[in-house]
């Protein structure tokens, strides 16, 4: 019986659908034919970046009814759909308390609803059980095995590969999935220069630190209560980083007649927030439109796209279009299509709709609130902020379907395969790819992707409690000051600029993936073996690594390989939102590039020789949604 060898470099969600899309088509295999899968990750299978063991204060920022590791009508979901994370955490006996979940067998405690957003930690252990099922459910001729270590390099050597792991173990292998998640970058000039303050100043001042990322959270315990934090970031990073210096500190909420309190424990740091821009993440609206309900586009539609890369190549014999020119408009009237559509409570006949002024006005407020703008002072832009902070959250408890604002906002999460069909593989000029993915993407993170309403409600109580404040405004930059051995946030105001002082700077934000920066010795090894290599548009480079439509790294040679495959964070830039998790009842794009590429390692095991998928076989493109 013929042996073959795989490879799956991680054991995130990625990984984990790399798998069951193996159990799903196990049939394939050759009635002669074996296949050993070994899989390398250093933490538990399948949990990737959520761990089952971080504190339960840190939660989804999507609904857990909206989450599921299964296809539609799967071998791994019993021939059905399996269970949601909603449906798992519920039928494993966990019940809410308070806003915290525990497993318990009296029935006590509060059912768990499809609105709840529920803790990481239970993700974690939701998705090592459907690893565990998955395993269960394979053939006896498919088998598994995991190495708690990482991977070093993969060396091409004739027609097999030689897998070098961090444990010394050295081993061969006849195909390679590349599924390890996210990545971490080399210290910038900005990390090393911190760093570099701290190291010089911290004789002086004993409080003083810095954080070139806030993950593992547990590495903040080291902040003094007595220290004043700057937090760079506003959005789900920032969030996690105030929820673990209060809440993981011993602070707790309290419901009042008067609104939510916070109750100190004394433990926590000043926290002081600031960006580049300094707004707020939009809060997720009230989810209205059921499990699998999204808005119906009429104008930004993947059609559409391909119907302006058509247009622009019979005009300019090139198909790439401007994002800024062509696409933005689109995307602007079909927010302007849902705002009348939730304003009017009515479906709004397409066929004669154009955009009132008003409404593009309205739009344009939504992802541009600072254009025109300037502010006096400090003070004046914090009645700014908190004009649309709160007008926000109201709209935020309306819900996605009775707020005009979040029924436009919802749009940029409703029509993001229209968005994928004209972003990926070059599909824009390189100048326009720079601006959405520099400019654009940062705005639709701010306003569609923000964090629970819950946790903009704890902000509110956070401020009034004297735990938390701004620290800056727009334009707001830092630097270490000599004379104060601290961190100094510097806003430029008409009246004049300001200054706050932090004893510690957290860099809140999580680093996007690329070969040129990524600080693994992996990466290193596989660019130096020319096995990959940075993926370009033009002159610009997005992220990510290169591949073909088939998910194959393309190397130094210009080829794509025949037997390795990339799926996820390491193809974004060619690829575009990887990260999304499966939705229930929906086909979802990480479903369907796993798919894609397991089809190609059945097919090349069946012919001994590479071979594409069948399209007939994949999972098709259009329509595929996932959570955010």
């Amino acid at each position: 019986m013929t042996l073959t060898n795989v490879t799956l470099v991680g054991m995130g969600p990625r990984g984990l659908s790399v798998l069951e899309r193996i159990l799903e088509h196990a049939r394939r295999l050759p009635a002669d034919a074996r296949l050993h899968i070994d899989v390398i990750d250093a933490g538990e299978c399948g949990q990737g970046s959520h761990p089952s063991r971080q504190p339960d204060h840190l939660l989804i920022n999507t609904v857990a009814s909206q989450i599921t590791m299964f296809a539609p009508v799967s071998v791994a979901g019993g021939g059905s759909n399996g269970p949601s994370l909603v449906e798992w955490a519920s039928a494993s006996g966990y019940r809410r308390f308070g806003q915290r979940y525990f497993r318990v067998e009296d029935g006590s405690g509060a059912a768990i609803t499809e609105f709840d957003h529920l803790p990481r930690s239970l993700l974690g252990e939701y998705l090592a059980w459907v690893y565990d099922r998955v395993v269960r459910l394979l053939p006896e001729r498919i088998t598994v095995a995991h190495h708690r270590t990482r991977v070093l390099d993969v060396e091409e050597r004739e027609s097999r590969f030689q897998v070098r792991l961090e444990n010394g173990y050295t081993y061969p292998t006849d195909y390679v999935f590349l599924v390890t998640g996210h990545g971490r970058r080399k210290p910038t000039d900005d990390d090393l220069r911190n760093s570099a303050f701290v190291k010089q100043h911290v004789a002086r001042n004993p409080k003083l630190g810095f954080f070139a990322s806030p993950y593992p959270v547990a590495g903040l315990s080291s902040i003094s209560a007595q220290a004043s934090v700057a937090v760079q970031g506003f959005g789900l990073t920032a969030h996690d980083v105030i929820s673990e210096l209060t809440l993981g500190r011993g602070g707790r909420y309290m419901q009042t007649q008067n609104g939510l309190r916070y109750e100190p424990s004394g433990k926590e740091p000043h926290i002081l927030l600031f960006s580049r821009n300094c707004l707020p993440f939009a809060a997720r609206g009230v989810n209205q439109k059921g499990l699998t309900g999204k808005h119906q586009a009429q104008f930004f539609t993947p059609a559409a796209v391909r119907a302006l890369a058509e247009a622009t190549k019979s005009a300019r014999s090139d198909p790439r279009v401007d994002f800024r020119v062509d696409v933005l408009p689109l995307i602007i009237k079909e927010m302007a299509y849902a705002y009348r559509s939730a304003a009017l409570q009515k479906t709004v006949d397409p066929a004669t709709f154009e955009a009132t002024p008003g409404e593009q006005q309205a739009i344009e407020a939504i992802l541009w609130p600072l254009k025109g703008r300037s502010f006096v002072s400090a003070q004046a832009f914090q009645r700014f902020f908190d004009e649309q902070f709160n007008d926000d959250l109201a709209h935020a408890f309306k819900g996605n379907l009775a707020s005009p604002v979040k029924a436009a906002t919802d749009v940029l999460r409703d029509t993001r395969e229209a968005l994928r069909t004209a972003v990926e593989f070059g599909g824009l000029t390189p100048g326009s790819h720079r601006f959405f993915v520099e400019e654009f993407n940062a705005i639709t993170n701010r306003v569609a992707f923000g964090p629970p309403k819950q946790r903009n409600v704890e902000f509110l109580a956070l401020r009034a409690a004297g735990v938390l404040d701004l620290a800056g405004g727009p334009g707001a930059s830092v630097s270490g000051d000599p004379q104060s051995s601290q961190f100094r946030i510097d806003t430029p105001y008409t009246e004049g600029a300001t200054q706050r002082f932090a004893d510690v700077l957290i860099a809140a934000r999580l680093d996007s993936y690329s070969p040129l920066t990524d600080d693994s010795v992996l990466t290193a090894n596989l660019r130096r073996r020319g096995l990959i290599r940075p993926y370009r548009n033009g002159d610009y480079h997005p992220g990510g690594i290169d591949i073909d439509t088939q998910s194959r790294p393309i190397g130094r040679s210009g080829r794509p390989h025949p037997r390795l495959w990339a799926i996820g964070f390491l193809v974004e830039g060619a690829h575009f939102y990887t990260h999304a998790l499966p939705r229930p009842q929906i086909a979802s794009r990480q479903t369907a590039d796993a798919e894609r590429c397991v089809l190609q390692l059945f097919d090349a095991i069946d012919s001994r020789r590479p071979a594409a998928a069948s399209p007939d076989d994949t999972i098709p493109a259009a329509d595929l949604q996932e959570t955010a």
